[in-house]
């Protein structure tokens, strides 16, 4: 991608009066060249695999470790039954979180977005909003926008928990759907931004500790603190909040925390949950 700083995207963006989306889509076909309904064409792909992921949950299903499975299905006999805490839109993020992350663990067809460890965060976030009247075209306007960040990301940090414990995916994921967010609710490019920076900013320093090194136990749970974090961020963007330090520079934090962050957290098992008691006992038990 020709960009690397989110700052740079919406410069051009208010010079050549574009829409955020517009110019990750137009950088796309720049680089990968065809039309720009090929590049089109293939973000409807992975919408319709994220929607399917969703919709051929089966909560039946366990893991091969026998970690996960079933999460998702009691999230919704309970929100089913009324009274959550949350209402019943954060009920459904919630839902859609753990199914994705738990078809992951099941070996079940999901997107990447960006890594498979955080693929539950985007999905969980767009659903819901899609399901309550917002059109395909604008879903797939918010996936650019989603991919534009994530892009940038990369290309100043990374999104691998091996390289930066879990605030790279996670916490790269939950910055993607809160800019999404945004722009589905129709914020400025500065408030996505800001959505962006703070939600990054509420997950920095989040450890990467697989349980047996599997991507399960904590990761399919704190798929649902990404896109609980992502609404967080986006409503405060919506709300006119700003994040004092730039999403930029917010990134690169995240880079300067994760190269200092000990090998034990980065996606080695060798520390945080992997190394309680409990994480050590279902470790020892397992059969490769």
């Amino acid at each position: 991608m020709a960009y690397r700083s989110l700052q740079e995207i919406i410069e051009f963006c208010e010079q050549e009066n574009k829409a955020f989306w517009e110019a990750i889509l137009e950088d796309d076909v720049s680089e990968r060249g065809g039309a720009k309904a090929d590049s089109v064409g293939k973000m409807q792909t992975m919408w319709q695999a994220m929607r399917d992921a969703g919709e051929n949950y089966d909560g039946n299903l366990r893991s091969k470790s026998n970690l996960s499975g079933g999460d998702g299905a009691k999230m919704q006999e309970y929100s089913a039954a009324g009274g959550t805490i949350g209402g019943e839109f954060m009920a459904e993020v919630i839902a859609e979180a753990l199914k994705t992350g738990e078809s992951n663990a099941c070996m079940k067809k999901i997107v990447a977005a960006p890594t498979a460890g955080a693929c539950g965060v985007l999905p969980a976030v767009l659903l819901p909003m899609y399901r309550r009247g917002v059109s395909e075209e604008k879903i797939i306007e918010a996936l650019y926008v989603a991919a534009g960040i994530g892009q940038v990301i990369a290309a100043r940090a990374f999104i691998s928990g091996a390289a930066g414990g879990c605030q790279a995916e996670v916490g790269s994921a939950s910055s993607m759907a809160a800019g999404a967010l945004v722009h589905l609710r129709g914020g400025s490019h500065k408030q996505i931004l800001h959505a962006v920076a703070m939600a990054m900013k509420m997950l920095l320093g989040l450890v990467c500790d697989p349980v047996a090194g599997l991507v399960e136990v904590p990761c399919i749970k704190r798929n649902v603190g990404g896109a609980v974090n992502a609404i967080a961020a986006a409503d405060m963007a919506l709300a006119g909040i700003e994040s004092v330090i730039p999403a930029d520079e917010v990134i690169d934090a995240m880079k300067e925390v994760g190269m200092n962050m000990a090998p034990a957290y980065r996606e080695t098992a060798r520390g945080g949950l992997a190394r309680t008691k409990t994480g050590r006992k279902i470790t020892a038990g397992m059969k490769w």
